[in-house]
């Protein structure tokens, strides 16, 4: 109901307003944080290739080339940029060297692409014309020593100590607390080794006396679409693994493989894998190599484990996910349903009631800034705030993301390049992968995002929860998202460059919606199905293979409404039990602040030194006093495996995803499902208890293509037939 026209809002706009408007992410505020950055003024153009989409074997069944470069990369000199098999090289790519305290990167062509790269400060003088550019964001080799300041968690400079250097006990002797690290680039990213120091490491020569034989190699997460470097300082490792590093374990990592600056899984593996090599041809081949990192960092480990690479024997994946491509499938679900509660739903919806719809937690009365966001969303569209004031995990954890991924208008970044780089560039996770997902007709890459016959909200229609007209009216204005072409740039983060009445935290204008409030049903978004099965056979998805053994370690974060929800967890499971693998997977589950991340690396040593699963080695769920609540075969059971909910679901509960709720299994790998026509599914009584015969036909005018049919395999999804991960047709 709109209450408000526009000219009578200033007044209650100005007192939110004013509270609001240094939250909003601006024009103004993202030029401050990434304008005084390195700008790439121009880059190569892309060769006008239209790629199929990929048909070759799973990566699980690759035979890899081999490496060319000889290892190991001397310092001062340039490690490998050339990729091997990750697909070819992206442009525009932001430089970040010099906000990793690389300095300037080294010139690689004189045609303006890139960044500008110029004299050093010492021989700078009037001229102030660049020397070159670089496009690649190329550094040398370097080694750094940092000691431990007493006292702190905290490494510096090893030329700034006094008296300062803390004292590490490892096997009985006291050691100065001192680290080499060293740094470069490999396959354009910055790469970090981090080791203790011997009494007799020099650059050229390591001292490795204090290795205990085993490497961790650190991987990060963040949502990126590519086309940039990534930051990470000398001393970011020795921070982040400092507990590792006084155990005696050598660090590795990547800004290739920290999700935030991209999500290609093979351009992250073969980075790894150089990395690897570097280690192995410097410092010694590990005993060991165990992964570790959250969310993006722990997808990367289970998408490793799957492909066959054999680059990790270990995993402790932290806060994850099965793969980032089937988080898309629910994800893109969330600004279209807040849109339709918050702004076409006939009945107010309060929070916990569109959990019922979205799966995912929601909660009124809790405190967000992103609230007053909501209401000021709410005035500007000529309606009122709905009270009680709360927020979702929709809102709170994945508000934006959409936009981020598929929207080919927008970048969060967009000041690293310039005006003229920023029309020319199709700006998602989609055309990233073009090489992988292939690019249709329109020249767009093709999508695997789909929800043709998805009936949301079936489940609380079921079980009484919502009425057969809400679920009518909620399926006929639901909609998609548009084609790419026919997007435009989001008007949530560029609020001081519109019209505040444009503004938009749904990004509605970029939805596909029903001209006359549904009596028209809104249609529906298509995937291509050829790029559904190259996601698949391109190890984008985890189908539940896993040669390795992973403990999936999160803190319960469903109370405060976090993203890396627990549920995720049991879709894994489930993935692996299908593929026979479930053994592989181990479920630890605490609260802030107790984190069993040592406990966990031994273990899976243990497991690796045995060649066996140990007998400790099972499901586990802790108090945050790092007290044992439940452990064992049962303590997980739920309804996700059809049983009476076991202790640990019981202390820690989890919720859906908007897809489960609309009659899927939680294994959340269908991206677009087989159709049963109206007539047939109310026949086969997959509404029931509810009645829907009396709206056969306007349930037919919504699903004119039928309704999904999760009793099948999802399209796209099979014929794949590699170790056993899909079933042929």
């Amino acid at each position: 109901m709109k209450l408000y026209r526009p000219a009578l809002l200033s007044g209650l706009l100005l007192v939110i307003a004013g509270s609001t408007w240094l939250l909003l992410p601006s024009e103004g505020s993202i030029q401050q944080r990434y304008g005084h950055m390195p700008k790439v003024l121009d880059a190569p153009p892309r060769p006008a290739v239209q790629y199929p989409p990929y048909q070759g074997p799973h990566p699980a069944d690759w035979i890899r080339p081999e490496d060319p470069y000889r290892y190991p990369i001397e310092p001062g000199t340039v490690g490998p940029d050339q990729p091997l098999y990750s697909g070819p090289l992206r442009y525009p790519f932001a430089c970040d060297g010099e906000h990793s305290g690389l300095g300037q990167p080294l010139v690689d062509n004189h045609n303006g692409y890139g960044i500008p790269v110029y004299k050093p400060a010492a021989e700078q003088d009037q001229d102030q014309r660049p020397i070159g550019y670089s496009k690649d964001c190329l550094y040398p080799t370097r080694i750094d020593y940092l000691y431990n300041r007493t006292g702190t968690n905290r490494f510096y400079p090893l030329s700034q100590a006094q008296d300062d250097i803390a004292q590490l006990n490892l096997n009985g002797q006291s050691l100065d607390f001192i680290v080499r690290v060293e740094s470069g680039t490999i396959n354009r990213f910055i790469y970090t080794i981090t080791t203790l120091k011997g009494p007799e490491d020099t650059p050229l020569s390591p001292d490795m006396r204090y290795w205990n034989g085993d490497l961790v190699y650190q991987f990060k997460g963040g949502v990126g679409i590519g086309f940039r470097q990534g930051r990470m300082r000398m001393d970011d490792m020795a921070e982040r693994r400092i507990d590792q590093l006084r155990q005696g374990y050598a660090i590795a990592s990547s800004t290739g493989n920290h999700t935030s600056n991209h999500y290609n899984i093979w351009l992250a593996e073969e980075t790894a894998l150089r990395v690897k090599r570097q280690f192995i041809a410097r410092y010694g081949k590990p005993r060991y190599t165990l992964g570790i990192g959250g969310s993006g960092g722990a997808i990367q480990q289970y998408l490793i484990g799957q492909n066959g690479s054999h680059l990790l024997d270990a995993g402790v994946a932290l806060y994850a996910y099965p793969d980032m491509l089937t988080q898309t499938i629910y994800v893109f679900d969330c600004e279209l349903l807040e849109y339709y509660f918050d702004r076409l739903a006939r009945d107010h919806w309060s929070w916990p009631q569109r959990q019922r719809i979205e799966g995912l937690n929601a909660l009124n009365n809790v405190e967000d800034e992103r609230s007053w966001v909501y209401e000021l969303a709410m005035l500007i569209h000529g309606g009122l705030p709905r009270f009680p004031l709360g927020t979702s995990e929709c809102v709170r954890g994945w508000r934006g993301l959409t936009a981020l991924v598929n929207n080919p208008r927008f970048i969060h970044f967009s000041p690293r390049f310039s005006k003229r780089l920023q029309k020319r560039i199709d700006w998602t996770y989609w055309e990233d992968l073009r090489h992988i997902f292939g690019s249709g007709a329109d020249d767009y890459a093709l999508q695997t995002w789909d929800n043709v016959g998805v009936q949301y909200g079936l489940r609380a229609l079921r079980a009484g929860e919502i009425s057969p007209a809400t679920f009518l009216h909620l399926n006929a204005n639901i909609g998609g998202w548009k084609p790419p072409g026919e997007m435009r740039d989001e008007r949530y983060w560029r609020i001081n460059g519109s019209s505040l009445f444009d503004f938009s935290p749904w990004s509605h204008h970029n939805m596909q919606l029903s001209p006359d409030g549904g009596r028209t049903p809104a249609q529906r978004s298509e995937a291509s199905p050829e790029a559904i099965e190259a996601a698949f056979r391109s190890g984008l998805v985890f189908s539940g293979r896993l040669d390795i053994p992973i403990i999936d370690l999160r803190h319960y974060l469903e109370p405060e409404l976090d993203m890396h929800h627990l549920s995720s967890a049991f879709s894994s499971r489930l993935r692996l039990r299908g593929a026979g693998q479930e053994q592989q997977q181990l479920i630890w589950v605490t609260e802030k602040p107790h984190a069993p991340i040592d406990e966990a690396l031994r273990l899976l040593t243990q497991w690796l030194q045995q060649g066996q699963r140990p007998q400790q080695a099972d499901d586990r769920c802790y108090r945050r006093d790092g007290s044992l609540i439940a452990s064992g075969s049962g303590a997980w059971d739920g309804d996700w495996n059809g049983k009476p909910p076991g202790p640990c679901m019981r202390a820690y509960p989890i919720y859906g995803t908007s897809r489960s709720q609309a009659g899927e299994e939680l294994r959340g790998d269908l991206f677009k499902c087989k159709l049963i026509d109206v007539d047939n599914a109310l026949a086969r009584g997959d509404y029931a208890p509810v009645d829907m015969s009396a709206y056969r036909d306007r349930l037919k005018q919504i699903f004119p293509q039928g309704v999904c049919d999760y009793s099948q395999p999802g399209i796209g999804q099979t014929g794949i037939g590699h170790r056993g991960i899909g079933k042929p047709d």
